[in-house]
């Protein structure tokens, strides 16, 4: 009997984690370059103790495999900001401290240089790249000029295996891995939207609320027969 609810409750704690995903990316829907997030699930089999089978105890449960990043890219949407930046194709915008984001949604710091909407500084070729001036352009393939001088290159990085980037508040990722000069062309007075469905996403949240409920009602029925068996067992 215990078996069944050990198994009904790793369900339940799982679906839950399923559900806080699924409202995070619906709270994201509307951030440049969000990246939606998804979980996989492993069956593993609970030993009881050293000296049993395994395979003979038959109590299979659910884990948490990993959270898995989706990084297709979203629609691209002209805003005619010049500080909004798009990417596209494949890549990230290099930011400073091993940073990297898809959200362009730039603006100037108060020291004068391009950089995220929490402060954290655009890189170039030679670093961070400063733009106060008059006016800005950017060239589809990343040159900075300042009221016609070049000064500087957006950089942009692809990483063979996006699996090593962790991701971080404000569309932003990090990873101590250096990855490669990228060469996608770069929109500016775009911005790329967030991969997130938002009607696809309440679909699959409403899906694994009632599931957890199921896992729920399966619970409290067998706690009520294991005191039914307890209470005509003392009789």
């Amino acid at each position: 009997m215990y078996k069944g609810i050990y198994i009904a409750l790793s369900g339940a704690v799982l679906k839950r984690r399923n559900m806080d995903i699924f409202a995070q990316n619906i709270a994201n829907v509307n951030t440049p370059g969000y990246k939606k997030e998804r979980i996989s699930f492993k069956d593993y089999i609970v030993p009881v103790d050293n000296k049993r089978d395994l395979a003979d105890d038959g109590r299979v449960m659910a884990d948490l495999s990993k959270s898995i990043i989706d990084f297709s890219s979203g629609t691209i949407q002209r805003t005619g900001n010049a500080l909004d930046l798009a990417i596209n194709g494949e890549g990230f915008f290099a930011l400073e401290e091993g940073r990297y984001t898809r959200n362009g949604n730039f603006m100037i710091s108060s020291d004068g240089y391009l950089a995220t909407k929490e402060g954290v500084k655009v890189l170039g070729d030679g670093g961070p790249i400063a733009v106060q001036g008059r006016s800005i352009d950017i060239s589809p393939s990343g040159e900075v000029l300042v009221d016609e001088v070049p000064v500087g290159k957006v950089k942009i990085v692809n990483f063979p295996d996006n699996g090593v980037l962790k991701k971080l508040s404000g569309g932003m990722f990090a990873t101590a891995e250096t990855g490669e000069e990228g060469n996608s062309e770069i929109s500016q007075g775009f911005l790329e939207q967030s991969n997130v469905n938002a009607i696809q996403e309440m679909v699959q949240m409403l899906a694994s609320t009632r599931e957890f409920e199921s896992y729920q009602k399966i619970i409290h029925s067998f706690d009520e027969a294991s005191s039914k068996t307890i209470n005509e067992l003392g009789k």
